[in-house]
């Protein structure tokens, strides 16, 4: 692919026949002709248009090699021609030139996500971001679990069994939780419990300290403190990790509804209910969390009947060098790929620097 970001574009081809390089040529005028107009094209406008010194009767036979092969197809209701699938996967691997965005781009990004925002609200901002930057529907997957780093934690006595525990993870990251113990503890054990924790753990993995303290507990039962016992009875239950439910965010789904090409409504009614029930767009992004940049499936490439006049453009985002989440976008095939592709590309890389600065 010719192209000016650092994108990686991982395809869903096989193998596909080998164009010249005038039928390469005019299957790119054709696709840029049809993206920008919506309409069919026909022989005539490729004449004018595609800068070649080529009669229309020579274009045709081009044209008709290129049906023949599958890279293009004749609607009923033209004379002119439009992409298919296989149309499409050929220009976007191999004839489209993908410029990345510019600075004033990637800095308006980075203002609307705040590297200060928190998790939440900075997955929340993504998916409108690429909503909003495309008109098409924007959809990112909650991050799973980022392993979290303890800093300090401090215990205060509540009332009956219960202790507030205000852990600091990460760089910054202030978690105030309230568990149930066994029996109540004083003010002066549960300070004496926080300063071992703090001196023993600081800096090491939340799980890993729960679990190395309740393997000392199966072990050393007999001959632990008092204060020991203590220790591990409150990390049991204080330093569980964060739970990061498996989930996906989408925007602007009604977009989809301003596309012709999408209009048809039991279409609309199986893609609604697809972003509703989540299950399957979710499968298929599962697939992208496993590619190393931004991933397409176009039309039925991805396998799912309601997608199938649609590309899903994806890319995986990363905490501290982890993949932790997929974003993209769903849109008509007819969708400017040269845009797109380096808009997901750079929203997924500040998602993750902005996540990186939380973390």
């Amino acid at each position: 692919m010719m192209k000016e970001t650092t994108a990686d574009v991982h395809t869903e081809t096989g193998s596909v026949p080998h164009l010249g390089d005038r039928a390469q040529f005019l299957l790119k005028a054709l696709v840029e002709q049809y993206i920008r107009d919506g309409q069919p094209v026909g022989s005539r406008t490729l004449s004018k248009d595609a800068g070649l010194s080529l009669s229309a009767a020579s274009i045709r036979n081009v044209m008709a090699d290129l049906e023949e092969l599958g890279f293009i197809a004749s609607p009923h209701t033209s004379a002119g021609r439009v992409p298919t699938v296989q149309g499409y996967r050929m220009f976007v691997d191999s004839l489209l030139t993908v410029r990345g965005l510019d600075s004033d781009e990637v800095r308006r990004i980075e203002a609307e996500l705040g590297y200060d925002a928190e998790p939440g609200a900075i997955i929340e901002t993504a998916s409108q971001i690429l909503s909003e930057f495309t008109n098409f529907a924007g959809l990112i997957t909650l991050p799973t679990q980022i392993h979290e780093t303890l800093r300090q934690v401090e215990f205060l006595p509540l009332s009956e069994n219960q202790v507030l525990v205000i852990l600091i993870v990460n760089h910054h990251e202030v978690q105030n939780r309230i568990i149930r113990t066994d029996r109540v503890y004083t003010k002066s054990e549960l300070q004496q419990a926080a300063n071992y924790l703090n001196a023993s753990f600081a800096g090491s993995d939340l799980e890993a300290v729960r679990q190395q303290l309740l393997k000392e507990l199966e072990r050393d039962r007999a001959s632990l403190t008092d204060m020991m016992k203590t220790v591990v009875a409150v990390a049991e239950r204080a330093l569980i990790p964060t739970e990061r439910p498996d989930g996906l965010v989408v925007s602007g789904q009604t977009n989809l509804m301003e596309h012709g090409e999408l209009a048809d409504m039991e279409r609309l009614r199986q893609l609604f209910n697809a972003f509703s029930q989540k299950r399957d767009i979710l499968h298929l992004l599962d697939r992208s969390q496993v590619a190393d940049g931004v991933r397409l499936f176009i039309g039925e490439e991805s396998g799912y009947e309601m997608l199938d006049a649609c590309t899903v453009v994806t890319s995986p985002y990363e905490v501290d060098g982890e993949t932790v989440g997929v974003l993209g976008i769903i849109g008509p095939t007819r969708m400017a790929y040269e845009r797109v592709i380096p808009l997901v590309d750079v929203t997924a890389r500040v998602v993750g620097a902005a996540l990186n600065q939380r973390h």
